[in-house]
């Protein structure tokens, strides 16, 4: 199953936040931000970071595609 995290970037547009600013008050290397821009692999502490920076949930900043084998498995 893969990742997206266009709702941040869609979070952090609709909450005037520049990618910049987020990596200050995230407190993470602007290489994490990249990873997440290419929806590429990001550890939980990362995401906990984004989540506790921005005061949301998980579900606010990314969302799980199914892939297309699991779409055939299940639907």
């Amino acid at each position: 199953m893969a990742v997206t995290y266009k709702k941040l970037f869609h979070l952090l547009i609709d909450r005037g936040i520049a990618t910049a600013e987020l990596t200050e008050q995230a407190g993470f290397s602007a290489n994490i931000l990249t990873r997440l821009r290419r929806d590429q692999y990001v550890s939980l502490e990362s995401i906990e970071k984004l989540c506790f920076a921005l005061d949301c949930g998980v579900d606010d900043i990314l969302e799980f595609i199914p892939n297309e084998k699991e779409k055939e498995n299940h639907g």
